[in-house]
């Protein structure tokens, strides 16, 4: 797809159904790095790889059966679980912004920002990271919600975009407050979804285009 980007590979997932996916980079504009080396397309992306994007750079990942758009100044750690030896039962997301879908599961994953600990179990979801809270929408599905100084997880349940959310711990309580929708959409979640032969639901529901 070259320099055509992301945008070149929703155009191809949206219009075909043959695309090539590889278990880690499958497109790339800019520069990223996977351990702190030049990454292409093509490069692997493993249990216990970090990935980072430059300014300005995007990446779109498979890794097992879930996918990730990376933008611009992104740092992702895939943890890899300390009992399964190869599998990614965690993410650490230090910087930046991250759409994600990820297929069911029994067993939850735990997206981990500075703030906040989300689990989750087969949805689709953004975050973006700054300095003093994150930025949370759970595109559709079930998430929890973990922070300083709750009693106990915070549960949201979506179908389609309805309650993004900004995590906010200063003072040393975790807030979970109403935000804006921004800054990612339906073509990008069904082109992830895409690259693991899924759907997202919204789609079934004809709600495809609101966003």
């Amino acid at each position: 797809l070259g320099p055509a980007g992301v945008s070149g590979l929703i155009q191809e997932a949206l219009a075909k159904g043959d695309l090539p996916v590889v278990n880690g980079v499958n497109s790339l504009s800019g520069i990223a790095t996977v351990n702190d080396i030049p990454a292409k397309v093509g490069t692997p992306v493993n249990a216990g790889d970090v990935v980072s994007t430059t300014t300005g750079s995007t990446a779109v990942l498979v890794v097992g059966k879930d996918a990730f758009l990376l933008r611009g100044g992104t740092s992702v750690s895939f943890q890899e679980s300390k009992t399964r030896r190869g599998l990614v039962d965690s993410l650490l997301v230090t910087t930046g912004k991250i759409l994600a879908v990820f297929a069911k599961r029994l067993e939850t994953m735990n997206v981990k920002v500075p703030n906040a600990t989300v689990g989750i179990r087969g949805t689709g979801c953004y975050f973006e990271v700054f300095d003093a809270r994150s930025y949370f929408c759970l595109c559709y599905g079930e998430a929890s919600i973990d922070g300083a100084g709750l009693s106990q997880s915070r549960v949201i349940k979506t179908v389609h975009h309805e309650n993004p959310v900004w995590l906010d711990d200063r003072g040393g309580v975790m807030k979970v407050e109403k935000a804006d929708f921004v800054n990612h959409n339906d073509d990008e979640l069904i082109m992830l979804e895409k690259l693991n032969a899924r759907v997202p639901p919204f789609v079934a529901m004809g709600m495809t285009g609101r966003y």
